[in-house]
């Protein structure tokens, strides 16, 4: 016979509650996908926030810029030391305002994280275009939202001010790029310093009660 699996000894370990953290993110990015799979693996509890602004400073591959191979060959080589699959969007760069207005809906239900975790999967992963309703559906079931619900919310343009309040809310507090992390003890901003968070935080939490 083989070798019996012991699935507590696979089992990853639990993940860290946060409170007081907010994870700012723009689901056009791919640098939001390696950072957000890494937090969710490690973390639950954040407020997850989808955030784009004028004001903060452009990553390569901000919709409307010219991006260059070496900006795709930088990304593709970290994700190689993550260990994580990469495949380009069929469409990228472009915006996703249909899939952020959606994941502001998400928020509000609780499923920001799960649900920007699914779309990040279906761009990155799969390729697929975030902003097909059929792809916007399959990320709603996968994050436990209502479909139909979730399908309204990303049509209603009115939802895109809350989108760009958050970004305004992260460069007030000193941000630069997205994806962020912002806690009342730091400011993290950019894959990398999401990186340094995941360091950091359990220190900054664990100094709070009931944490």
């Amino acid at each position: 016979m083989g070798e019996v699996i012991q699935f507590v000894r696979r089992r990853p370990a639990p993940r860290r509650s946060l409170t007081g953290v907010t994870f700012f993110f723009d689901l056009a990015c791919p640098y939001t996908y390696l950072a957000a799979e890494r937090l969710d693996r490690r973390f639950c509890g954040a407020e997850w926030r989808p955030a784009i602004g004028r004001h903060l400073a452009s990553s390569p591959f901000a919709p409307g810029s010219h991006v260059h191979e070496g900006a795709m060959r930088s990304v593709e080589r970290r994700a190689l030391q993550l260990h994580m699959p990469l495949v380009w969007p069929e469409r990228f760069p472009a915006a996703v305002p249909s899939a952020m207005r959606a994941a502001t809906h998400a928020a509000t239900e609780g499923r920001g994280q799960a649900f920007a975790i699914a779309v990040g999967r279906l761009a990155f992963c799969g390729g697929f275009d975030v902003e097909d309703p059929r792809m916007l559906a399959e990320a709603a079931a996968a994050a436990g939202l209502d479909v139909d619900e979730t399908l309204e919310a990303a049509g209603d343009t009115r939802r895109d001010r809350a989108v760009e309040a958050a970004g305004r809310a992260l460069w007030v507090e000193g941000g630069t790029s997205l994806p962020a992390v912002c806690h009342e003890g730091g400011l993290f901003c950019g894959e990398d310093g999401v990186t340094a968070a995941m360091f950091a935080l359990p220190a900054v939490v664990s100094a709070h009660p009931g944490s």
